[in-house]
């Protein structure tokens, strides 16, 4: 932290990070957002010399922010892409005029940042592939006929997270298991619901489903609960260890969720943008990886964080613990008990 404020004092110009958010997500508004702000002034930057700003879910919006951020005098910026179509536009804008860019959580495919910065989202898909497993024996399901869902297929993070968990179900389907119907891929919740509807409609043999996501599991399994499915015995999974997600884990319904502790991701932003404003190259004990742009066919540098798998056991040490679901919030009415038995204490 000594190195990263003196780099601070050297460097020139401001720090702005430029974040999606969408109506179905609040994850940057209630997690990145502040994580960010923290970081860089524990970096050595005064409130003066960054800025945060939420596009809303509008590419539009997040092109004008990055712009005129740049107009304000940003040297560095840390841009989360809503797709690479703007995240590219806002690259070739920012190389234009000398600004180095960080890929924050998902790579610009086709994009020109000097570094990427996210979770591990190959083993981020691992885990929740390897999480259906232990599932399915867990519960007991006797002949998994498991359909498998997918993030937004121009979403390079869901194309990631495929690889992992379709590596890991591969030999499964090969000995004994039977993958099941087939969904267009989306991070919209309601359009999740609707093609679990229709592949459930269709395949009534399916009794387990591999969900990418929190968000995506929720409304899915709202449904088996309208069609009075019982606890422990339709495996779904998800990720991003949300409020919902770990209440559907506490009450049997969902397997586990893939934690990301966001706040790591925000300070190995912060630090890369420290190096990057001062004209310095990172250590490699930042810089741990690449990750390879499928379209321009290089390799970027690249900070890779190591997510983990949270199953109502593991709750109380991780995400409470991190105090990123404050447990007053996750113990409540009909969770308290699952609460009490899991070690959470409120």
């Amino acid at each position: 932290m000594t190195e990263l404020k003196a780099l601070a004092a050297k460097g020139k110009g401001d720090v702005a990070a430029i974040l999606p958010d969408t109506v179905s997500s609040a994850r940057y508004t209630e997690f990145d957002a502040p994580y960010l702000s923290e970081a860089l002034e524990a970096a050595g930057l005064s409130p003066t010399q960054f800025s945060v700003q939420n596009a809303q879910g509008s590419d539009a919006t997040e092109l004008t922010d990055a712009q005129e951020a740049i107009t304000k005098g940003a040297s560095v910026l840390i841009m989360d892409p809503l797709d690479s179509g703007v995240g590219t536009a806002i690259e070739n804008y920012a190389k234009a005029h000398g600004v180095g860019v960080i890929d924050y959580d998902r790579l610009t495919l086709g994009g020109s940042r000097k570094y990427y910065v996210s979770f591990n989202n190959v083993e981020v898909g691992t885990l929740i592939g390897n999480g259906m497993v232990s599932c399915v024996s867990a519960w007991h399901v006797a002949k998994p006929n498991v359909l498998v869902m997918r993030g937004d297929p121009t979403d390079n993070n869901a194309t990631l997270f495929a690889q992992g968990y379709d590596a890991v179900l591969a030999p499964h389907f090969q000995s004994g298991w039977t993958q099941v119907g087939q969904a267009a891929g989306t991070w919209d919740p309601p359009t999740a619901e609707t093609e679990f509807q229709q592949q459930f409609t269709a395949h009534k043999n399916i009794n387990a489903v591999l969900v990418p996501n929190d968000e995506n599991a929720a409304p899915i399994i709202h449904y088996l609960q309208t069609l009075h499915v019982k606890p422990r015995t339709f495996p779904v999974t998800g990720q991003d260890a949300t409020l919902v997600g770990l209440q559907n884990i506490l009450a049997g319904y969902q397997c586990g969720t893939a934690y990301k502790p966001i706040y790591l991701e925000a300070q190995a932003a912060a630090a890369l943008a420290i190096f990057l404003r001062a004209g310095v190259t990172p250590p490699s004990s930042l810089v741990n990886g690449s990750t390879m742009d499928t379209q321009t066919k290089t390799a970027v540098p690249s900070v890779l964080l190591t997510p983990e798998w949270v199953t109502a056991s593991k709750i109380a040490a991780t995400v409470i613990k991190d105090q990123f679901v404050p447990a007053q919030q996750l113990c409540v009415g009909s969770y308290a008990a699952a609460c009490k038995a899991n070690g959470i204490s409120v």
